[in-house]
């Protein structure tokens, strides 16, 4: 089988062996991001948090005690742009609405600080956006 895409019936559909690729790269850079975050003194609470909403790549406490829910977005050049652009308003209202369901399966108390962060890969180069955008409703 060969790797990308291929044209099947006048549709462009990606092939299996890609795709496994681009999970474990994924994998690889979340965990490059996960060992980024404790070095920068977080603690890590949870990786791949997923539920019917959606999916949050890690949930970390700062050295503040603020909950953050990240997302992790990779580029190896900017042909596609800037990772943190990947983040668009639709990708950050699923990422509320699996927070919500987090904070509600755990039980955290609304008083606690929450916020919403972006770890960008631009290939070595690591770059953690605080607060990179407010909760958006559904």
């Amino acid at each position: 089988m060969s790797t990308g895409w291929i044209s099947l019936s006048r549709r462009w559909r990606y092939t299996t062996q890609t795709r496994d690729n681009t999970r474990s790269l994924g994998k690889k850079e979340e965990n490059r991001a996960a060992e980024f975050l404790e070095n920068s003194g977080c603690t890590v609470l949870e990786r791949n948090f997923s539920c019917r909403s959606g999916e949050i790549d890690l949930i970390f406490s700062d050295s503040d005690g603020v909950i953050c829910f990240g997302e992790v977005k990779y580029r190896s050049d900017f042909r596609k742009g800037f990772p943190e652009e990947a983040v668009d308003r639709r990708k950050q209202r699923r990422i509320c609405r699996t927070s919500d369901h987090y904070r509600s399966k755990f039980a955290l108390d609304e008083s606690l600080s929450y916020r919403y962060d972006v770890i960008a890969i631009y290939g070595e180069e690591i770059e953690w956006i605080k607060n990179a955008f407010e909760y958006v409703p559904f």
